[in-house]
């Protein structure tokens, strides 16, 4: 393989009892940011012209929207081309993110009885998967999901609830914890609640929540092929009235589902176009007993690509990669943090995460730091 970016890869079957061998650095040092500034090899464009990767990075760091087409270009380019897309990527996370990592940690607050009826989702009331299902945790479980998440590094502590919406007493419960959680642990809070009404999304920023995640989950003209209890616009307007109660935006999306390229650089866009702060980046489990199950469409080299396309669009947006990395990336998954400089640690909702122990070596052999901060870091010298 091409060593210029200063990785090489382990066997791809290095993968045994959910703890990957990470890639292990070579001998010749990474690229400093003059080499970077080099031409790379070019990939044709859906216009018949080419791109140059360094190039949709130095107009990414200038601040320009790269086009749909450029967009496509990244996604559609051939796998000869992927450390040179990575590097282009890793340009535009080191200068705002330096080499440092943000951890999240997951609780699942309240676990299936959904009424909605994502395609995607175990919890939803068309799934018949095999899950537990509960109503919304106690104060001592919730305080003890945040102890977790302290002691795991996690920069933020998110509280999920399967529901249309939160209802008061969901509400009340978030009201009364997020204070003592605060008092007890240095943590962030992000809440995932489903769709809030500006009454609701005011009363979570007066108690301390952080920020609100909520996913445009793919564009707008195919969301209805994923749902059709609630609509794109839906999320929108979860995501304005968060705005406009001063809450942090958290929202991504999921990637796999049968939609197009099209789709994925539309979702990509439109997360730019709400400036949102944080953006998780599924890839789809295909849960058995859910619509999507037996959906498998993805590669590694697929999933690298979009999450170096999506740091292209949203050069100063956290991008996390979350639920199905272990899945779709494998052995392969910490080149992921060339693009994304965030993680969840540990379980997903109703799907099991890999030990964080193999997060943190993960972490470490990359020469990656883990960081609780919410400042850009340091530009690397």
């Amino acid at each position: 393989l091409p060593t210029k970016i200063g990785f090489v890869y382990d066997s791809p079957s290095t993968y045994h009892a959910g703890i990957p061998v990470p890639c292990k650095p070579i001998a010749e040092p990474p690229m400093t940011l003059s080499q970077m500034d080099q031409p790379a090899v070019i990939a044709a464009d859906s216009t018949g012209g080419v791109l140059d990767w360094q190039e949709l990075a130095s107009r990414s760091l200038a601040g320009e929207t790269i086009s749909e087409a450029e967009a496509l270009a990244v996604l559609r380019a051939p796998d000869a081309e992927l450390l040179n897309i990575m590097a282009a990527a890793y340009r535009v996370r080191r200068q705002y993110f330096g080499n440092t990592v943000q951890l999240y940690y997951l609780m699942n607050a309240k676990s299936g009885l959904c009424p909605e009826d994502c395609h995607y989702c175990s919890q939803s009331k068309v799934s018949e998967a095999e899950i537990p299902r509960y109503n919304i945790l106690s104060r001592e479980k919730l305080l003890d999901g945040a102890r977790l998440a302290a002691e795991r590094q996690s920069k933020t502590y998110c509280i999920v609830i399967s529901a249309r919406g939160p209802s008061e007493r969901e509400i009340q419960a978030v009201e009364k914890i997020v204070p003592e959680i605060k008092s007890r642990y240095d943590l962030e809070i992000c809440a995932c609640l489903g769709l809030l009404t500006p009454d609701q999304a005011n009363r979570l920023a007066a108690c301390g929540v952080n920020k609100v995640n909520h996913n445009l989950n793919t564009s707008p003209e195919y969301y209805e092929q994923i749902c059709t209890t609630h609509t794109y616009q839906d999320r929108v307007a979860t995501l304005a009235a968060c705005r406009s109660a001063g809450l942090a935006l958290c929202s991504g999306g999921i990637i796999g589902m049968g939609e197009q390229d099209e789709d994925v650089v539309r979702m990509a866009l439109a997360l730019r176009e709400l400036k949102v702060e944080s953006i998780p980046l599924n890839f789809l489990i295909d849960i058995s007993g859910t619509p999507l199950q037996r959906t498998q469409n993805l590669t590694p080299r697929y999933c690298l690509k979009a999450l170096a396309m999506f740091r292209l669009i949203n050069p100063s947006s956290e991008i996390r990669i979350a639920g199905g990395r272990e899945l779709h990336l494998g052995s392969m998954q910490c080149l992921g943090l060339y693009a994304a400089n965030s993680m969840f640690v540990g379980d997903y909702l109703t799907t099991k995460g890999q030990l964080p122990e193999a997060d943190y070596k993960m972490i470490e052999e990359m020469g990656f730091a883990i960081t609780r901060s919410e400042a850009a870091a340091e530009v690397l010298n």
